[in-house]
């Protein structure tokens, strides 16, 4: 007998998570290992829980849902992970796309959509609710320089990194605080997908995104 796909679900509204739950232990192939109303301690829930897909809710009281993504895909690349939200502006759905959200699915949509969205992320698929699909590729036909979606003052810690600037030297530029500059400076790789300074200014230099 084949094992049940695993999953884990992040909600704050208590009926709807239980809906979900009932909604996904109907389908003879999953299995819900756990219900969450926020993120406070998804790593010690995830190391606990293996599950092999994370739905996921975005505005959640405490850690949010995008910095949950984050935590999980540091934790474990390999867990898959679908937005399930009413949000459908860009920032939402571009911050958490650049967080490692493997799919985002709207609220609105239909039950039978979202459990066509987790087999079509268990087969290997990213699957994005149309108007969220539509954003992506009019984002995606953009120049380089506004497909990373960097906010106008990470273009500017951006910029003086590329001029070689110190922490301290864009603190007192930018006039904020050191740790505000980090701040920025972790948004900025998580955005360009790399991992360290020298990467950042590499990739800026080459697809001039500032």
């Amino acid at each position: 007998m084949e094992s049940k796909t695993r999953l884990l679900i992040y909600e704050d509204n208590a009926k709807l998570r239980q809906s979900l739950c009932m909604l996904i232990n109907g389908q003879q192939d999953y299995e819900v290992v756990g219900g969450f109303p926020n993120c406070n301690h998804v790593m010690n829930e995830v190391s606990k829980a293996h599950p092999d897909i994370v739905i996921k809710d975005i505005d959640m009281p405490g850690t949010n849902g995008i910095e949950g993504v984050r935590k999980i895909k540091e934790y474990n690349p390999d867990i898959y992970i679908l937005m399930y939200t009413v949000f459908e502006d860009d920032d939402r759905i571009f911050d958490s796309l650049c967080a490692g959200a493997n799919g985002y699915v709207l609220k609105k949509s239909p039950p039978s959509k979202l459990i066509e969205a987790l087999r079509e992320l268990s087969e290997g698929g990213a699957p994005l609710t149309p108007t969220v699909a539509r954003k992506v590729l009019e984002r995606l036909n953009q120049p380089h320089r506004l497909r990373y979606h960097l906010s106008d003052r990470e273009k500017d810690v951006l910029r003086l990194l590329v001029q070689g600037y110190s922490y301290k030297k864009i603190a007192s530029d930018c006039h904020i605080s050191i740790d505000t500059v980090r701040s920025h400076v972790r948004n900025i790789y998580t955005k360009l997908h790399v991992n360290c300074g020298r990467e950042a200014v590499v990739k800026a230099l080459k697809e001039r995104i500032v």
